[in-house]
């Protein structure tokens, strides 16, 4: 839970609308690619999804 709240902070922290990320995320981790996880991340320059 604990990781959760700090992600979705971070997202918040960086212009990004926690909930919006998050479901974006959820929708792209069964096909995402294991060495690209890190482009998933709530950093400033995150791209949602089409």
């Amino acid at each position: 839970v604990l990781v959760l709240m700090s992600l979705l902070e971070t997202a918040k922290r960086n212009g990004l609308e926690p909930h919006a990320w998050l479901t974006d995320v959820l929708m792209r981790l069964p096909e995402w690619p294991e060495e690209r996880l890190a482009e998933l991340l709530p950093l400033e320059g995150f791209t949602f999804s089409g």
